[in-house]
């Protein structure tokens, strides 16, 4: 009877470590679980922070290579509004620089058209009879 009451002492003895254990090993692997959850869920974390952060930057860059742009083509445009002032100033220069001549040309011409008018003609020289005389080797029988 002894020898039973200990088996039986033994087995529920046993029973009962048997089931802390796996009560434990329930704990652990729960506990394991949680762990794992949350390592995840910091990682995750983690992966948006980054993303969010190379988003960002990605827009700083755009809006900085945006407004580089604008700079650089409101430049060129200031440069070729340039260049089209100094294309009209010469343009004009080159037209004041004609009507000067045209003017000048017609001045001189007018009074080229009034000087001969007030000089006396010379005398026509014809061939053999300069001053209006006879030379030469030439003459004439009338």
């Amino acid at each position: 009877v002894n020898k039973q009451l200990e088996e039986m002492k033994q087995n529920q003895e046993w029973e009962r470590r048997k089931r802390i254990a796996e009560e434990k090993h329930k704990e652990w692997i729960q506990k394991k679980t949680e762990e794992e959850r949350k390592e995840r869920k910091r990682k995750l974390r983690k992966e948006m922070a980054e993303k969010a952060s190379r988003e960002l930057e990605k827009m700083q860059l755009k809006e900085k290579a945006d407004e580089k742009f604008k700079e650089w083509l409101q430049k060129k445009r200031a440069e070729e509004a340039e260049k089209k002032k100094k294309e009209k100033e010469k343009e004009k220069e080159r037209e004041a620089e004609l009507q000067e001549k045209r003017t000048r040309s017609e001045k001189i011409f007018k009074e080229w058209l009034q000087n001969p008018r007030n000089k006396p003609q010379p005398a026509l020289n014809g061939y053999g009879f300069p001053h209006g005389k006879a030379t030469g080797l030439y003459i004439w029988y009338t």
